[in-house]
């Protein structure tokens, strides 16, 4: 009867095996084998491609970068999840937060790249990091509204370097100033932005006009004279300089009339270089230095949701006796979270952060999709490279043996793991 029964759990057994053989077994053996031939498979290369891993720069960017994954990736999604799991516990919207929270583990990691490829566009008008980046940059420094002003023909105005102006000869008291400037379409002009009114004399100050000298319509208008449809440069700061010195200073008004005091007789205008400030277009968040952290970022907003129910779950778990228990003792909130609640969540925490390490390990998708082409090698991972190398380069003895190299990783995590698991299914 015994026989009958091993030879009954061997009969339902045996598809499984076979397809744990075909689709497990047999790759990983025959990659173990395929990584010390080389390119062609013919010739036995030894431990040759095993020796690139450590030589060449691509698969040693990937590996720096895989290990800044393991550290930070796992930690940040785990103690997320933590607080989430804790914060919303007392509250009656919880369990809606939680769905919302948890909702990214639906969306493919496909789905996921295209977003936030969306998301970290360069394009403040695209990109919606960018988009409140700027906002909130500009609150605290607005940008000029003149970028591409310049002096036009017969100007009085000439390069002062550095992207400033100023007049080619000194200005005098009593005598107006006119200082016109091109290159900003009429319909980029400030909301705020008036008529130019015609600088009027005044003793003893230095009186002038900054504006936009150009009229649409061809022939229509008077070279470096205010014209009735052309626009004063509202908020233009004007300085009046003696010497290489800042002797007096003003900001034109809404019509771009200014006056400066008689200290200014004598001087040069000048028009600085904030005046004509290229908008702030944001952080290059897909650049060489942000790409990979950004992309952190979008694994975590994936990840999270599912720490925090899985610590959620175990919090349920803790009894209620304990934690009553320190708050009469007199604990504050957070040392009961610190010295009660985290300890008592410390298996479970350690599921998550070690299931979350084997995953970013084999991170791929992410990567692919979210990195442009010219930050790609920046923010390679192994697995990446271990696609490059099989399909793009065709250096499959190569990619074996980071393929083998990988496995070697993730085993010790997954033994970690395993044996945790079976310790709490003891208990």
């Amino acid at each position: 009867m015994t026989g009958t029964r091993r030879m009954v759990a061997a009969l339902f057994l045996l598809p499984a095996l076979v397809l744990l053989g075909a689709l497990v077994v047999y790759p990983i053996g025959y990659s173990v084998v395929r990584s010390f031939y080389d390119q062609s498979g013919d010739g036995f290369a030894g431990i040759d491609n095993y020796k690139a891993l450590f030589t060449d720069e691509g698969i040693r960017t990937a590996l720096k970068n895989n290990v800044f994954w393991v550290v930070f990736a796992p930690t940040v999604a785990t103690a997320l999840g933590l607080i989430f799991a804790v914060l919303t516990e007392r509250v009656r919207w919880g369990t809606a937060f939680k769905l919302v929270v948890f909702m990214p583990m639906a969306i493919s990691m496909l789905a996921a790249g295209i977003i936030f490829r969306l998301v970290y566009d360069q394009d403040p008008d695209k990109g919606v990091a960018n988009a409140v980046w700027v906002g909130v940059h500009d609150t605290f420094a607005q940008s000029s509204a003149f970028p591409k002003a310049h002096p036009g023909r017969e100007s009085p105005l000439e390069p002062a370097g550095g992207g400033a102006f100023i007049t080619k000869s000194p200005v005098r008291a009593g005598e107006p100033v006119s200082l016109p400037l091109v290159g900003v379409a009429p319909d980029l002009m400030p909301d705020d932005a008036k008529p130019a009114v015609a600088p009027k004399p005044e003793p003893d100050k230095v009186t002038g006009t900054t504006w936009q000298d150009f009229t649409r319509g061809k022939g229509v208008g008077t070279l470096n004279s205010v014209d009735a449809a052309e626009l004063g440069y509202a908020g233009m700061r004007v300085e009046a300089v003696k010497d290489g010195r800042v002797v007096a200073s003003t900001t034109a008004g809404d019509d771009g009339t200014f006056t400066l005091p008689a200290s200014a007789d004598g001087a040069q205008l000048r028009l600085p270089e904030s005046n004509f400030k290229e908008p702030y277009n944001g952080l290059d968040w897909l650049g060489p230095s942000l790409v990979t952290p950004s992309i952190i970022g979008a694994y975590i907003w994936m990840w999270a949701g599912f720490a925090m129910v899985l610590i959620a779950a175990g919090l349920a778990g803790v009894p209620r006796e304990l934690l009553e228990a320190a708050r009469v003792d007199g604990a504050t909130e957070w040392q009961v979270f610190r010295r009660v609640t985290v300890p008592l969540l410390a298996p479970v925490l350690a599921v998550v952060t070690v299931t979350l390490m084997i995953n970013v390990l084999k991170i791929f998708d992410l990567v692919f999709i979210i990195a442009p082409g010219s930050a790609q090698d920046d923010a390679n991972v192994l697995a990446l490279e271990l696609y490059r190398k099989g399909f793009s380069e065709d250096q499959p003895g190569i990619a074996s043996a980071i393929s083998v190299f990988l496995l070697l990783l993730v085993i010790p995590v997954m033994w970690f793991n395993v044996r945790r698991l079976r310790r709490e299914v003891r208990r």
